[in-house]
């Protein structure tokens, strides 16, 4: 006898079911493991399940109490000196500065001093009010300061001894620079000066003093004034030539 199943018992005809609610089953189970949350015993929990165990311990009651600060001492009171009545106190007498209008001033006489005006000893010859006067030269302050200059070239080139720069051993061009001052009274004082030469030091040392021997021969002249007063101007003299 062959023996027949039931169609509706094949259990490979709900496969396709069973794998689904499977599926759902797992994926319920996942998500309430993510949200299922979890709490901290506090320590008033930990108390309770410690004072079941320990019944018959004594709890002891632990009172905070707060520490007052005490307040600060009191100042102490100012001494307070006291005067017998016997003792004399010295009083102060200030007096007004008030003047009254029958009482009369009187105010010194006040004295107009007149204050000296300073000049300086030395003054440039390019910036002096009223240049020295070379003796011979003559018209306005122009005039006369270039009449000064051309007389001093022409002393130069009578008074200077050229032919000592070719005993030196010296060739080509030589330059000295002599400065002085024309004082207020008109003379002459050296004040320095150098030479430009490649001689040595002994033959510039020599050129410099025939330049001063030179100067020093100068006239005297009439002294150059500031400010209506005479007054030292000083002058830079140079001297150049040529030694073939």
């Amino acid at each position: 006898m062959e023996i027949k199943k039931n169609p509706n018992a094949n259990l490979e005809n709900h496969t396709r079911l069973f794998w689904q609610l499977g599926l759902v089953l797992t994926l319920l189970t996942v998500y309430l493991g993510i949200e299922h949350k979890t709490y901290e015993k506090s320590g008033d929990a930990l108390a309770v399940v410690t004072s079941n165990h320990e019944e018959e311990d004594e709890i002891v009651e632990v009172v905070m109490e707060q520490i007052k600060t005490p307040p600060p001492p009191p100042a102490a009171p100012e001494v307070i000196e006291i005067v017998e009545d016997e003792e004399e106190v010295e009083e102060t007498i200030i007096e007004s500065t008030e003047t009254d209008e029958t009482e009369k001033i009187e105010v010194e006489e006040i004295v107009e001093v007149e204050e000296e005006e300073v000049f300086e000893e030395d003054v440039a010859f390019a910036v002096i009010e009223d240049v020295p006067v070379y003796p011979g030269c003559k018209g306005t302050k122009q005039q006369k300061k270039d009449c000064l200059n051309k007389k001093m070239q022409k002393h130069v080139q009578r008074k200077f001894n050229a032919e000592l720069a070719s005993d030196l051993g010296l060739s080509g061009k030589q330059k000295i620079y002599i400065q002085f001052k024309i004082t207020k009274t008109g003379g002459i004082q050296i004040m320095g000066g150098r030479v430009n030469s490649k001689g040595s030091e002994s033959a510039k040392k020599k050129l410099k003093k025939e330049a001063i021997r030179v100067v020093k021969l100068l006239p005297k002249m009439q002294p150059g004034k500031q400010r209506g007063r005479p007054v030292n101007v000083t002058y830079m003299l140079p001297i150049s030539f040529n030694v073939e």
